[in-house]
């Protein structure tokens, strides 16, 4: 059975402090640099699941460092190196309080909402007589808070990120421009794999003044991905698109009465079950990526991180 990293307690050279996320676990280095281990866990609808799955993290470390890689002629990213296939050691930035998310087409919580009759999503309005899964004429960036582990995130307009201070006209204005022209790579890059970006969220920080792209980018954990063909065909016949993102752990959770509210149980995750998302995580990282995927050795993962990371902080 191939093991999965779902609890890490790290003590590596310099640090001063450790923040657990819902996936992530990130430890600060002498308030300069980050150290963050993507960990097998996984999160569906704002909950931690009770079964990590097998190379998750590793797979969304990479996808993670390959596309900042790509990236890094639009704006500066946080990313210094990746000293193991689990972890990425970066700049500690100042995060904003918001996340950045960008649609370029209407599905999941934007379409239940405008079928509900909403016609504006943070401040953004909308168009009559769209239907699930069409192509805004333009991405449309539609931000929301950033919660604590446990609360949902909200949606927020950019009038009321300037009114409460969040960030300033100029940096908001630079983090929306950031935002388009990464959703365009990332659209364009996606394209090239027979794949469309449908919507994806990135997170931006300040260090030394400037602003900077932060922790994952277009991964699945962050994005939600169309297979392009067969794309019109389902459209014109109003049937469900096929997915590359983790919404398939989602549908297995709904399907089976989870969908994070009060009263409700995590349905079992047999070994078969876990297996299956593994498979699928998999199948997600050669796609978007065009590459084949090298599991890492999974033996003995908190002493293989452990060394690689302070190796790496020793230099």
């Amino acid at each position: 059975m191939k093991k999965a990293l779902t609890k890490t307690d790290f003590n590596f050279p310099g640090q001063k402090s450790v923040y657990h996320g819902k996936v992530r676990d990130v430890y600060n280095i002498d308030d300069n640099v980050l150290v963050m281990v993507a960990t097998d866990r996984i999160s569906a609808f704002d909950v931690v699941l009770p079964e990590g799955i097998p190379y998750k993290g590793q797979m969304l470390n990479q996808i993670a460092a390959k596309f900042l890689d790509a990236t890094t002629d639009i704006c500066p990213n946080w990313k210094l190196a990746t000293p193991d296939p689990m972890v990425t050691v970066g700049v500690m930035c100042q995060g904003f309080p918001v996340e950045m998310i960008v649609r370029g087409y209407l599905c999941g919580s934007a379409w239940r909402a405008y079928k509900s009759g909403v016609r504006e999503i943070c401040g953004v309005k909308l168009p009559e007589g769209m239907r699930e899964n069409e192509r805004f004429p333009e991405p449309i960036v539609t931000p929301t808070t950033k919660a604590e582990i446990g609360e949902h995130d909200a949606d927020i307009s950019k009038e009321e990120i300037l009114a409460q201070g969040l960030a300033t006209p100029e940096e908001y204005e630079l983090l929306e421009k950031y935002t388009l022209a990464l959703f365009k790579r990332g659209t364009e890059i996606a394209a090239e794999r027979g794949l469309i970006l449908v919507d994806t969220k990135y997170e931006f920080g300040k260090h030394g003044g400037k602003i900077y792209l932060m922790d994952e980018i277009h991964t699945p954990d962050s994005s939600r991905y169309f297979y392009s063909e067969g794309y019109e065909e389902r459209f014109a016949k109003g049937e469900p698109q096929k997915q590359l993102s983790k919404e398939f752990v989602r549908e297995w959770l709904m399907e089976n009465g989870f969908q994070g509210k009060a009263g409700q149980k995590v349905p079992e995750m047999t070994p078969a079950i876990v297996e299956g998302i593994s498979e699928r995580y998999i199948e997600l990282y050669e796609h978007i990526t065009g590459e084949k995927f090298e599991k890492g050795d999974t033996d003995n993962l908190l002493s293989r991180i452990e060394k690689n990371v302070t190796e790496y902080l020793n230099k």
